[in-house]
């Protein structure tokens, strides 16, 4: 084992916090097993063998998106046949198959559409709270948020205290994707900053609400501009602590204006899953989301420091558009014999890791409280 990994392996026995030029070695591919060995000790020292998953579904309710990110193969722009936007009638309705078969989360993400705002996300909030008291919403990521807070001329927080009320039970990662402002202006010139990105969800720590992080890589980024994104994370976790998962995301050319680009390969995705289990030691949860990985390829991340598997993930759209080959959905069973296929113990939870225990019947379910 080279010197600087011996290093880093007695400040992680000690239980040091690493630092930025600790976290640039964790990137080194021929230091693979020995990090991942280091990141798999850390998961076991926090979660034991317990690896959890969520039955969850996923509701796009429109690719129409004012950003027109060149990383996005999603969206559609004004004019185009295949844009949509679906109305909370519709959004119920696709979503009632998946709650009666024992889902416990709903999971809304869309796009910047330019006839909706504030007043359509409290709706559909709403509407969702009404059809199914007994389901989490995780809806809106930090740029939807931020588009709406602008439309309707409010603070960010004011808008999210709205949302909160309406339902909203967190926030997801997306949008982060990599915060440096050089590498940002290349990848999705129109989206907010990774400063604003950070402001959001620190208005949603200090309410209280639960958010994810998250970071796409593998595009035009160097392994520096992920430490820092890592450590950027790290520092607002200290502030409120209100970050419950991490998930690294690679990226996925197909149909994106940068196809020309290879994406990331098996290697550098587990080296990223390590040097974020070992980075963020403040986060509790730390995700292999089987959509962009494989589920081949999540099941062995679990050896390399994630502790959750997501979930069922039914319908998933915005990485299909990009290519990914992946299921349009797992089984419970299927996550289940994933984890158990790694050595881990599966345990279902909601939206805030909450247990959930199940009856005879896959969609008898119940938890300590609703959300």
């Amino acid at each position: 084992m080279a010197s600087i990994l011996k290093t880093i392996e007695a400040k992680v026995e000690a239980g040091e916090r690493l630092a930025r030029e600790d976290g640039l070695a964790l990137f080194e591919p021929r230091h693979l097993l020995d990090v991942g060995a280091m990141a798999d000790r850390v998961r076991r020292g926090k979660h034991g063998l317990r690896t959890w998953y969520i039955a969850n579904t996923h509701v796009n309710f429109t690719n129409r998106c004012e950003n027109r990110c060149d990383l996005c193969a999603f969206w559609a722009g004004a004019g185009e046949e295949r844009g949509y936007l679906l109305t909370a009638d519709e959004v119920v309705e696709r979503a009632r198959p998946d709650v009666a078969a024992g889902v416990t989360e709903i999971h809304l993400v869309g796009g910047l559409h330019p006839d909706i705002g504030l007043d359509y996300y409290l709706d559909l909030l709403g509407r969702l709270r009404e059809a199914f008291p007994e389901v989490c919403l995780q809806a809106f990521p930090a740029v939807e948020v931020h588009y709406a807070a602008k439309k309707a001329g409010l603070p960010v927080a004011e808008v999210l205290a709205r949302l909160k009320a309406a339902g909203l039970a967190g926030l997801p990662g997306g949008g982060a994707e990599i915060f440096d402002p050089e590498v940002r202006r290349r990848i999705a010139p129109r989206k907010i900053s990774g400063a604003e990105w950070l402001a959001v969800h620190r208005e949603a720590h200090r309410l209280g609400m639960p958010t994810n992080a998250t970071m796409l890589y593998g595009h035009v980024e160097s392994p520096a501009h992920r430490v820092d994104h890592l450590l950027a994370l790290r520092e607002l976790q200290d502030e409120a602590g209100g970050f419950a998962a991490f998930i690294p995301l690679p990226f996925h050319p197909e149909g994106t204006r940068l196809a020309d680009l290879p994406g990331p390969t098996a290697v550098d995705d587990l080296a990223t899953m390590a040097a974020s289990r070992l980075l963020l030691d403040n986060i509790p949860h730390l995700k292999a989301f089987w959509i962009m990985l494989t589920p081949d390829l999540a099941q062995v991340a679990l050896r390399f420091g994630a502790d959750d598997m997501d979930g069922t993930v039914i319908r998933e759209e915005i990485t299909h558009a990009a290519g990914a080959r992946t299921p349009q959905g797992l089984t419970t069973a299927d996550l289940v014999g994933l984890i158990r296929g790694a050595g881990g113990e599966p345990v279902e939870r909601d939206t805030l890791y909450r247990p959930i225990v199940r009856g005879p019947r896959p969609a008898e379910w119940r938890r300590s409280s609703t959300c």
